[in-house]
């Protein structure tokens, strides 16, 4: 059974700083992506991480502030969250599919399969 569970949100001030964690279970080689969800707003893919070929991608409204990464040791993916801004304020969820890491389906989130419960950040002084 695939599970996800999302940790690390918070409150913090604009310019600070968050690391989101991913504990995953139940399944070997997946992409794991990371979505949000702000009230008002479409979903929105932020970050996607492959397996056996580590390829990332991000959105563009946060290259260069957040990076993703994956400890396959401890299946936990983490996403640092640097130089946070007001509108970074959304519900950060995990979700993964049978799929790699691209650009076409961080774009898409109808295709990740499984998703967790999502962590709550907000970004506000």
């Amino acid at each position: 059974q695939v599970q996800l569970v999302e940790s690390g949100g918070g409150l913090v001030q604009p310019g600070g700083s968050l690391r989101l964690s991913c504990a995953a279970s139940g399944f070997t080689s997946n992409g794991i992506g990371w979505f949000r969800h702000a009230p008002g707003k479409e979903r929105e893919g932020v970050s996607c991480i492959g397996d056996s070929v580590p390829r990332t991608s991000y959105a563009d409204s946060v290259k260069g502030r957040f990076t993703i990464s994956r400890d396959n040791a401890k299946n936990t993916v983490y996403l640092q969250m640097n130089s946070l801004k007001p509108e970074d304020t959304a519900v950060y969820y995990c979700a993964t599919a049978d799929i790699s890491c691209t650009n076409f389906y961080l774009r898409n989130p109808n295709y990740w399969r499984y998703w967790g419960q999502g962590t709550q950040v907000t970004v506000s002084s």
